[in-house]
């Protein structure tokens, strides 16, 4: 069987160029060389490939747009000289519902990229709030396949950890926790989504996000297949999580381990 990398981060010449021109924090270099590299040495056969934070909100001289513009043309050469390699998820300029619908319909009409990387939350606005069901409702009608991956959340951290120590699963589950409770996964059930890092906290707190049903029944009337039924129909990855103890309950949610993306398995 090929093994398919399904999180794999990629930050290209000219989008690291805006990210320094931001004064943005700057992932490692990780250009298709290094990408290659990694997957020579780890026998990966062909990588899903996203760029990360710090997004396309940098801050900068260039829009939001724009970056994102210049990032997804420069995923869609790599996945052309290497198509049998790579495939691509674009990155949208969110909040910005019209300008998110623009880059999605070039996205994936024109550069034929393979679906959607959104960050967890963009100055504050989380996946799943009602503002962006224009979008979301867009993505279910194409049966779009959306990696939501996390980001700093909009606050000030309170303890001197990095942010991907801790925060970066909180942040997960709180996307998850909102898709469920805001009716996004009942509205849409035709978007694919894929979580990184095995889902956050999610399967520990599994049976407790649950509860909310029976224990606060006020504002989640639109979960109608109830909160584990959902988490079961997600795709959970193994970045930075791949060892048993958080892989046992994961599976055990998912319900069977074709719901669990191992890092390296194949993405229907």
């Amino acid at each position: 069987m090929p093994r398919v990398d399904a999180h794999a981060h990629l930050v290209p010449t000219r989008y690291r160029r805006e990210i320094e021109a931001a004064g943005a924090f700057a992932p490692p270099p990780a250009g298709p060389v290094e990408i290659s590299a990694m997957m020579e040495r780890y026998e990966i056969d062909a990588a899903i490939i996203s760029s990360g934070p710090p997004g396309v909100n940098l801050g900068g001289a260039t829009s939001s747009a724009e970056t994102a513009r210049i990032l997804n043309q420069e995923l869609a050469e790599i996945v052309v000289a290497e198509p049998a390699r790579f495939a691509a998820l674009a990155a949208l300029p969110l909040p910005g519902i019209d300008e998110a619908l623009a880059e999605l319909a070039y996205c994936l009409d024109e550069l034929a990229l393979d679906g959607v990387a959104l960050l967890s939350n963009e100055n504050g606005v989380y996946v799943g709030d009602p503002s962006l069901d224009p979008l979301m409702a867009e993505l279910d009608r194409r049966g779009a396949y959306v990696f939501v991956h996390p980001t700093a959340p909009p606050y000030a951290a309170p303890l001197d950890h990095p942010e991907w120590l801790y925060e970066f699963p909180f942040e997960t589950t709180r996307v998850i926790t909102n898709l469920i409770y805001s009716g996004a996964l009942d509205r849409f059930p035709r978007i694919r989504w894929q979580f990184p890092h095995l889902g956050g906290t999610v399967p520990f707190l599994a049976h407790r996000l649950a509860s909310l049903a029976e224990r606060d029944p006020r504002g989640t009337a639109e979960v109608e297949l109830g909160a584990i039924e959902y988490l079961r129909r997600l795709y959970y990855d193994t970045g930075l999580s791949n060892y048993e103890l958080p892989g046992r309950p994961t599976v055990e949610l998912a319900g069977n381990a074709a719901s669990t993306l191992t890092r390296y398995a194949r993405m229907s």
